[in-house]
Protein backbone atom coordinates (compact mmCIF):
# COMPACT_ATOMS: atom_id res chain seq x y z
CA UNK A 1 0.00 0.00 0.00
CA UNK A 2 1.33 3.59 -0.75
CA UNK A 3 0.21 6.90 0.78
CA UNK A 4 0.39 10.05 0.17
CA UNK A 5 -1.03 12.27 2.38
CA UNK A 6 -2.79 15.16 0.28
CA UNK A 7 -3.79 18.72 2.01
CA UNK A 8 -7.15 20.29 0.24
CA UNK A 9 -8.75 23.37 0.82
CA UNK A 10 -12.74 22.76 1.80
CA UNK A 11 -14.91 23.68 -1.25
CA UNK A 12 -18.46 24.27 -0.53
CA UNK A 13 -19.58 23.63 -4.13
CA UNK A 14 -20.59 20.41 -5.10
CA UNK A 15 -20.42 18.05 -8.28
CA UNK A 16 -23.67 19.71 -9.89
CA UNK A 17 -24.79 16.36 -11.06
CA UNK A 18 -23.65 14.65 -7.64
CA UNK A 19 -25.50 10.99 -7.35
CA UNK A 20 -23.78 9.13 -4.49
CA UNK A 21 -22.32 10.91 -1.22
CA UNK A 22 -20.30 9.16 1.68
CA UNK A 23 -20.89 11.08 4.95
CA UNK A 24 -18.79 11.27 7.60
CA UNK A 25 -19.92 13.71 10.48
CA UNK A 26 -21.16 16.50 8.26
CA UNK A 27 -19.06 16.69 5.79
CA UNK A 28 -19.26 14.61 2.67
CA UNK A 29 -17.65 13.24 -0.32
CA UNK A 30 -19.22 12.64 -4.18
CA UNK A 31 -17.97 9.01 -4.48
CA UNK A 32 -19.59 8.46 -8.46
CA UNK A 33 -17.35 11.70 -9.33
CA UNK A 34 -14.46 10.43 -7.83
CA UNK A 35 -14.79 7.52 -9.40
CA UNK A 36 -15.85 9.56 -12.89
CA UNK A 37 -12.53 11.19 -12.27
CA UNK A 38 -10.79 8.00 -11.63
CA UNK A 39 -11.68 5.89 -14.08
CA UNK A 40 -10.19 7.00 -17.44
CA UNK A 41 -6.64 7.33 -15.57
CA UNK A 42 -7.11 3.78 -14.75
CA UNK A 43 -7.91 2.54 -17.75
CA UNK A 44 -5.55 4.12 -19.81
CA UNK A 45 -2.48 2.39 -18.10
CA UNK A 46 -4.57 -0.95 -18.11
CA UNK A 47 -5.86 -0.84 -14.51
CA UNK A 48 -9.09 -1.81 -13.25
CA UNK A 49 -10.90 0.68 -10.53
CA UNK A 50 -12.39 -2.51 -8.06
CA UNK A 51 -13.75 0.10 -5.23
CA UNK A 52 -13.24 3.60 -3.29
CA UNK A 53 -13.47 3.80 0.30
CA UNK A 54 -13.21 7.15 2.36
CA UNK A 55 -13.22 6.71 6.44
CA UNK A 56 -12.62 8.16 9.01
CA UNK A 57 -10.00 6.87 11.63
CA UNK A 58 -9.21 8.50 14.13
CA UNK A 59 -9.02 12.21 13.52
CA UNK A 60 -7.71 10.74 10.09
CA UNK A 61 -9.30 10.96 6.60
CA UNK A 62 -8.67 7.79 4.39
CA UNK A 63 -9.37 7.71 0.52
CA UNK A 64 -8.54 4.19 -0.40
CA UNK A 65 -8.45 3.14 -4.19
CA UNK A 66 -8.14 -0.61 -4.58
CA UNK A 67 -7.07 -0.91 -8.21
CA UNK A 68 -5.96 -4.18 -10.21
CA UNK A 69 -4.46 -5.16 -13.43
CA UNK A 70 -4.29 -8.36 -15.45
CA UNK A 71 -1.28 -10.09 -14.19
CA UNK A 72 -1.22 -8.43 -10.68
CA UNK A 73 0.66 -4.89 -9.75
CA UNK A 74 3.57 -3.99 -8.49
CA UNK A 75 4.35 -1.52 -5.64
CA UNK A 76 6.15 0.65 -8.27
CA UNK A 77 2.32 0.58 -10.14
CA UNK A 78 0.72 1.44 -6.64
CA UNK A 79 3.02 4.46 -6.62
CA UNK A 80 2.65 5.71 -10.32
CA UNK A 81 -0.95 5.26 -9.44
CA UNK A 82 -0.63 7.29 -6.35
CA UNK A 83 0.80 9.90 -7.96
CA UNK A 84 -1.72 10.17 -11.08
CA UNK A 85 -4.43 10.10 -9.33
CA UNK A 86 -3.12 12.28 -6.15
CA UNK A 87 -2.53 15.20 -9.31
CA UNK A 88 -6.17 14.69 -10.33
CA UNK A 89 -7.89 15.11 -7.17
CA UNK A 90 -5.91 17.84 -6.40
CA UNK A 91 -7.02 19.58 -9.40
CA UNK A 92 -10.38 18.91 -9.26
CA UNK A 93 -10.92 19.51 -5.23
CA UNK A 94 -13.73 17.24 -4.64
CA UNK A 95 -12.54 16.20 -1.33
CA UNK A 96 -13.99 17.83 1.34
CA UNK A 97 -10.63 18.02 3.77
CA UNK A 98 -7.16 17.13 4.60
CA UNK A 99 -6.97 13.08 3.78
CA UNK A 100 -4.57 10.56 2.82
CA UNK A 101 -4.67 8.89 -0.51
CA UNK A 102 -3.76 5.24 -0.14
CA UNK A 103 -3.80 3.11 -3.77
CA UNK A 104 -3.67 -0.59 -3.20
CA UNK A 105 -4.35 -4.01 -4.60
CA UNK A 106 -8.05 -5.35 -2.89
CA UNK A 107 -6.28 -8.54 -1.69
CA UNK A 108 -6.65 -12.11 -2.33
CA UNK A 109 -10.36 -12.24 -0.87
CA UNK A 110 -11.07 -8.67 -3.52
CA UNK A 111 -14.50 -7.52 -3.50
CA UNK A 112 -16.77 -8.52 -5.65
CA UNK A 113 -18.82 -5.54 -7.19
CA UNK A 114 -19.94 -5.80 -10.79
CA UNK A 115 -21.53 -8.51 -12.77
CA UNK A 116 -18.62 -8.51 -14.56
CA UNK A 117 -16.35 -9.37 -11.52
CA UNK A 118 -18.90 -12.14 -11.00
CA UNK A 119 -18.43 -13.75 -14.80
CA UNK A 120 -14.76 -13.04 -14.30
CA UNK A 121 -14.60 -15.07 -11.08
CA UNK A 122 -16.52 -17.93 -12.42
CA UNK A 123 -15.38 -21.48 -10.71
CA UNK A 124 -13.86 -19.69 -7.99
CA UNK A 125 -15.09 -19.60 -4.07
CA UNK A 126 -17.32 -16.38 -3.14
CA UNK A 127 -18.66 -15.77 0.23
CA UNK A 128 -22.12 -13.68 -0.26
CA UNK A 129 -23.73 -11.71 2.17
CA UNK A 130 -27.40 -11.13 1.39
CA UNK A 131 -29.61 -8.22 2.41
CA UNK A 132 -32.79 -10.52 3.44
CA UNK A 133 -32.42 -13.98 3.90
CA UNK A 134 -32.50 -16.02 0.64
CA UNK A 135 -33.91 -20.18 1.83
CA UNK A 136 -33.38 -19.05 5.25
CA UNK A 137 -29.93 -17.65 4.64
CA UNK A 138 -28.04 -14.22 4.45
CA UNK A 139 -24.47 -15.24 4.49
CA UNK A 140 -23.92 -18.07 1.40
CA UNK A 141 -20.42 -19.24 0.84
CA UNK A 142 -19.89 -21.36 -2.60
CA UNK A 143 -18.35 -21.61 -6.02
CA UNK A 144 -19.58 -19.25 -8.64
CA UNK A 145 -21.09 -21.65 -11.19
CA UNK A 146 -22.62 -19.62 -13.32
CA UNK A 147 -23.91 -15.61 -14.31
CA UNK A 148 -26.66 -14.73 -16.43
CA UNK A 149 -28.10 -11.45 -16.90
CA UNK A 150 -28.25 -10.28 -13.08
CA UNK A 151 -28.45 -13.57 -11.60
CA UNK A 152 -25.74 -15.36 -9.95
CA UNK A 153 -25.51 -19.06 -9.51
CA UNK A 154 -23.18 -20.59 -6.71
CA UNK A 155 -22.76 -23.74 -5.46
CA UNK A 156 -23.57 -23.90 -1.90
CA UNK A 157 -20.31 -25.15 0.44
CA UNK A 158 -22.45 -26.46 3.09
CA UNK A 159 -24.79 -28.23 0.75
CA UNK A 160 -23.45 -28.49 -2.22
CA UNK A 161 -26.52 -27.30 -4.18
CA UNK A 162 -27.21 -25.08 -6.39
CA UNK A 163 -28.55 -21.84 -5.43
CA UNK A 164 -29.33 -18.46 -6.97
CA UNK A 165 -28.83 -14.66 -6.20
CA UNK A 166 -29.57 -11.61 -7.86
CA UNK A 167 -27.22 -8.82 -7.80
CA UNK A 168 -29.50 -6.19 -6.24
CA UNK A 169 -30.17 -8.77 -3.43
CA UNK A 170 -26.17 -8.94 -2.25
CA UNK A 171 -24.88 -6.59 0.39
CA UNK A 172 -21.41 -7.84 -0.01
CA UNK A 173 -19.83 -10.17 -1.56
CA UNK A 174 -16.18 -10.85 -2.08
CA UNK A 175 -13.87 -14.03 -2.96
CA UNK A 176 -13.28 -16.39 -0.24
CA UNK A 177 -10.00 -18.42 0.01
CA UNK A 178 -10.34 -22.22 1.32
Amino acid sequence: MVQLNKKLHINKKWASNAHFFLYLKGREMDKIRVEELLTPILLSGGFELVDVEYKQEGGTFFLRVFIDKEGGLSLDDCALVNEELGTILDVEDVIPNEYTLEVSSPGVERPLKKIEDYKRFAGQRARLKLYKPLEGKKDIVGVIDSVEDSRIRLIEDKTNTSIEVDLKDIAKSNLKVW
